[in-house]
């Protein structure tokens, strides 16, 4: 059987900066002097500066959230609502993805997002409007949080590995915006700070060019179910972000480091094995844990702290912005042509589980 390569990775944002507005927005609504000082101290260190929706942020002054009025003061939309709204904005965002991605002779095309819902699907969808082959094979990666593009890789990389002649789109979808919520709760408040919308389109074939994917490999780590949670309520969906999060990853990682077991996470090899790092910016936090428990180089998650900065957190597509910025890099020159050696992908999502898998960087993008 033939490998399976990432040939290429289109991404796109909305078009509003939100996270300024957000801070204000949030920190308005926060009780007291205490909580809102937490609060401004912690989005200080946060590692963000922008965030992105659709949405334009209102006059906070007069009392609006956004411009459009979707978010009212005391009134926010209830989950039907964000769905519809989802079912509108995210098609044209995939679209917009795809198109700087120019994909042709598509035969699979695999779509994941956990921040909406709608029948037909984004596959249906996305095939009507890109004109794709009626017999195209579908499948649907749904609600699994920020580790989805891993498993989207993954069923892409077997697709190929399986017919060295398929050609794959995978989709990664987020509208994390839709899901705000009013708040006076300050670790809710921090975790909503973290999130931003944003999609990425790959295009996965034999094709020997760009990221070889290798040896996908989950591992859930116990007792941490509900460390993270997405549940669907009246009002959106509703994020639960633990505190302990980034203190278990390093736990985790430090005992894989020291069992050297070939079945763990880093397959048995010490840290200083892999020459890249591509890591979910699950939040500065997460990455600072990955960075401590594997006793990595202060500058070996630069492309994944990088991506945080300039678009926070966006759920499944973190991680493939991250492979995109790897990709432009090594066609600019910024990574060394020559250099030799294989990277690890890395993401955390509810579980609390990590998928990975092992990369290699080839040609140029």
């Amino acid at each position: 059987m033939s490998g399976a390569f990432i040939n290429r990775i289109g991404t796109a944002n909305p078009q509003h900066d939100v996270h300024a507005a957000f801070l204000a927005f949030a920190s308005a609504g926060l009780p007291n002097c205490k909580s809102r000082a937490v609060f401004d101290r912690m989005a200080e260190r946060s590692g963000i500066a922008h965030r992105f929706s659709h949405m334009r942020p209102g006059d906070l002054a007069a009392g609006e959230v956004d411009k459009g009025g979707f978010f009212q003061r005391n009134a926010f939309p209830g989950t039907g609502a964000r769905m519809a709204e989802y079912g509108a904005q995210a098609i044209e965002l995939a679209l917009q993805a795809v198109g700087r991605l120019r994909p042709d002779g598509i035969t699979h095309l695999i779509v994941a997002s956990c921040t909406g819902f709608t029948a037909p699907g984004l596959d249906l969808q996305l095939a009507a409007r890109l004109g794709l082959r009626a017999d195209v094979a579908r499948t649907m990666i749904g609600f699994m949080g920020c580790s989805a593009a891993v498993p989207a890789l993954r069923a892409a990389d077997h697709t190929v590995r399986a017919e060295p002649g398929a050609r794959v789109l995978v989709i990664n979808i987020e509208l994390c915006s839709l899901h705000l919520q009013e708040t006076a709760d300050v670790e809710t408040a921090l975790s909503l700070m973290l999130f931003g919308d944003g999609c990425s389109a790959a295009l996965v074939t034999a094709e020997p060019d760009g990221v070889a994917l290798g040896d996908f490999r989950s591992v859930i780590l116990p007792d941490s179910a509900g460390l993270i949670t997405w549940t669907i309520g009246d009002q959106g969906f509703l994020m639960h972000l633990s505190g302990q999060v980034p203190g278990r990853i390093a736990q985790a990682l430090r005992r894989d480091v020291a069992e050297g077991d070939p079945a763990g996470l880093l397959r048995g090899m010490s840290a200083d094995s892999y020459r890249h790092w591509a890591v979910h910016g699950g939040g500065r936090t997460v990455l600072d844990a990955v960075e401590i428990g594997l006793a990595l180089p202060s500058d070996a998650l630069r492309q994944s702290r990088l991506v945080l900065h300039d678009f926070g957190n966006m759920s499944s597509c973190t991680i493939m912005f991250v492979l995109a910025r790897m990709l432009a890099e090594r066609a600019e020159g910024v990574i060394d042509s020559n250099t030799e050696g294989a990277g690890m992908a890395m993401a955390f999502g509810p579980g609390m589980v990590a998928e990975t898998f092992r990369f290699n960087l080839e040609g140029a993008a």
